[in-house]
């Protein structure tokens, strides 16, 4: 069972809840969010039916997964998380995550610190500690390597993330970094979850190397009941008997998760294909099916990096990665700061601006139905198997979206809502195509 508590709940009255499951024998574990408290209850939850009636409870929900504080509450309802700056998660922007496999020195670092933040990138990875197959491998720099990332941030203003591999390192970590990553090698390292689960700081927790979707929604459980609800899942591939690639990326893990959980859910190309060739068209699929993040490897000098130079990008290879992902719209150009309105300058106070947007969008409906209704046209006066919209048209249309205007609306955001106008008006002909389709065939088999 879970406990929604409402957004103005009292500590008083959160306390309250966890005495009475605590008072019937029951586990209450306690996920404290942004914007409201969670509350977990595992045992026998039909001795606390009456949880619903007391104060500062919204909602009480049953649920019959094993993972209860991991699993969705109600469709549509996600977890933002929130790391010094950034937020991933809940319809935000693709956060692309970027930097080297390991940090090997501070030139290296601030080098491509500096070249990722440019590009756009959201969050600077690097490992400090680097749990390797072999023990002959580079196994990282270690705690100065945490002060490197310390440096980097303050040089970019990016947050850092690396990977914790020991719990006594939780604390040293949170100095530095300002999101913990659990490796896939980690995943079922219960300590370290249970560590990480008592810390401020967001978990970025990797797919094991074998794991099923349900082992890692547990691994994020044990995170989640220790108190830490700022978790975010990486799919990182999987092992399989394929050798073509380094691991098999499990893309179908994104759609499948956003049904199970409410947890943010990004995509690691460079450890699922481990060649740098294919790290590109996998983080476009990543982004495509709804991925809120990207995690990427990218180094001045790939063919001499000290771990993982196959799969590590150059600065070039990045920079045209997120060319693509800024063409696609999946994340904005960097940089991009909104004009000031002029209307809204000239507004006496805020509920005269309020009712001039009241006003533009009720005329902006008007023109929205007006618009529809001229395609519609379009459509019946064509063939009647016929697309009545023409594909040049439209992209003529979003270019000069992209161009043609000033504001505070960037080219991409002015794209973004042409293009919804666009798959509103195909929506519209199909509609009238199949009524019409329909109509004639009832015709059509009354006249026999």
């Amino acid at each position: 069972m879970i406990v929604v508590m409402r957004p103005t709940a009292t500590r008083e009255e959160i306390d309250g809840v966890r005495r009475a499951v605590e008072d019937n024998g029951l586990e209450a574990f306690l996920s404290e969010g942004e914007e409201r408290t969670v509350i977990g209850v595992v045992g026998d939850v039909e001795r606390v039916n009456h949880l619903g009636t007391l104060p500062g409870v919204d909602q009480v929900i049953r649920v019959s997964s094993p993972y209860k504080l991991a699993s969705i509450q109600e469709p549509g309802e996600r977890t933002r998380v929130r790391a010094n700056g950034t937020e991933i998660g809940l319809g935000q922007e693709l956060v692309v995550m970027a930097g080297p496999c390991a940090v090997e020195s501070r030139e290296q670092l601030l080098e491509t610190a500096r070249c990722v933040a440019r590009e756009g990138a959201r969050v600077l990875r690097g490992g400090a500690f680097k749990p390797r197959t072999s023990p002959y491998s580079f196994q990282g720099l270690g705690l100065p390597a945490l002060k490197l990332l310390a440096e980097a941030h303050e040089v970019t203003g990016l947050p850092v993330i690396s990977e914790v591999v020991d719990p006594a390192d939780v604390p040293i970590f949170e100095e530095h970094v300002d999101i913990l990553q659990v490796g896939a090698r980690n995943m079922h390292n219960f300590v370290l979850l249970k560590a990480v689960g008592q810390s401020r700081r967001p978990v970025l927790l990797k797919r094991g190397l074998s794991a099923t979707i349900e082992e890692w929604l547990l691994a994020a459980e044990y995170i989640l009941s220790a108190g830490n609800p700022n978790v975010i899942l990486c799919e990182r591939g999987i092992r399989t008997f394929e050798t073509a690639t380094r691991n098999t990326l499990d893309l179908s893990a994104v759609p499948v998760l956003r049904e199970l959980t409410h947890l943010p859910i990004i995509v690691d190309p460079s450890h699922g294909t481990g060649h740098r060739a294919l790290v590109g068209p996998m983080a476009l699929a990543g982004a495509a099916v709804g991925a809120d993040g990207l995690i990427i490897e990218v180094h001045p000098d790939p063919a001499n990096a000290r771990s993982d130079g196959d799969q590590s990008l150059s600065f070039d290879e990045f920079g045209g990665l997120m060319d693509e992902l800024r063409r696609l719209q999946f994340v904005r150009a960097p940089d991009s700061q909104p004009a000031a309105s002029p209307a809204a300058a000239a507004a006496d106070n805020i509920e005269e601006v309020r009712d001039r947007i009241d006003d533009l969008d009720a005329r902006l409906a008007e023109l929205v139905q007006e618009r529809a209704a001229l395609a519609l046209e379009v459509q019946r006066r064509r063939a009647p198997n016929a697309h009545g919209h023409d594909v040049r048209r439209e992209r003529a249309l979003l270019e000069r979206a992209a161009s043609g205007t000033s504001g505070p609306m960037t080219p991409v955001e002015l794209t973004l809502v042409f293009d919804a106008l666009l798959r509103a008006s195909r929506s519209v002909q199909r509609r009238h195509a199949q009524s019409v389709t329909e109509a004639e065939a009832a015709t059509a088999g009354s006249g026999r």
